[in-house]
């Protein structure tokens, strides 16, 4: 019997799986709509995230929530979450062991929650779920098949505040990428009886982009996901 967000919610806060639980003020899980249709992965929490306990509360994440309105969307109408769930320290990015550990959070995240559109930010986000070495200046503005959902790659918000804000050229490509984002998700959808492809239907690689024409999103599940009191499958942990 498949758990309630909430509850996994309540079970990561007190995870110890791996060394990053040793500097963190809190988990951050994540936060929005459970059953929202987009979601949005990020790589980790920063400083602000660490205190307040939720993603993207600075500054990227009013940048991000500009970006939603930008195509008439609230931030308590999607999902946004991360590949771990506790700051690395001085921000660097996560080990290996560190996202192994994590991972099997996140696959329950998108069991419960089932979006029909993923939203990655940044490079690290983007190679990690899309299992490529391309960058995103290359995967962006394209949609790419990933187990029946279409997945989105964006610039990080933070990037974009770096990198010059809105007088950057990627500021103009962050919005474009928003704009199709929101075209995506106003596409029609297949009806509730179509049928499941068998599970050795082939896949699209992540660096040959589809139309949501192509592959209606939504037909192929991810896999429900075990308690995360047990060791992670090793099949779930190649849907990343």
């Amino acid at each position: 019997m498949s758990r309630t967000l909430a509850e996994v919610a309540a079970e990561a806060s007190g995870c110890t799986r791996c060394r990053l639980a040793q500097g963190r003020t809190q988990v951050v899980f994540g936060a929005g709509d459970p059953d929202a249709q987009l979601m949005f992965i990020g790589e980790g929490p920063g400083f602000h995230e660490d205190k307040q306990g939720e993603p993207f509360v600075g500054a990227a994440g009013q940048l991000l929530n500009r970006m939603l309105g930008e195509i008439g969307l609230a931030r308590e109408q999607v999902y946004i979450g991360n590949v771990v769930k506790c700051r690395p320290p001085g921000n660097r990015d996560p080990q290996a062991d560190e996202i192994e550990a994590c991972t099997p959070w996140l696959i329950e995240q998108l069991s419960l929650i089932q979006p029909r559109v993923i939203v990655t930010l940044g490079n690290f986000a983007t190679k990690f779920v899309l299992q490529t070495e391309t960058g995103i200046t290359r995967l962006r503005g394209q949609v790419h098949e990933w187990h029946g959902r279409t997945v989105i790659p964006t610039f990080h918000p933070a990037a974009i505040l770096r990198g010059g804000g809105e007088k950057s050229r990627q500021f103009q490509m962050l919005l474009e990428d928003f704009r199709l984002v929101r075209r995506t998700l106003d596409a029609p959808t297949p009806p509730a009886d179509a049928p499941t492809p068998p599970a050795d239907a082939p896949t699209h690689p992540a660096d040959s982009p589809t139309h949501p024409a192509d592959v209606p999103p939504g037909l192929i599940a991810v896999p429900e996901a075990e308690p995360i009191g047990a060791e992670p499958d090793p099949d779930q942990l190649e849907l990343f």
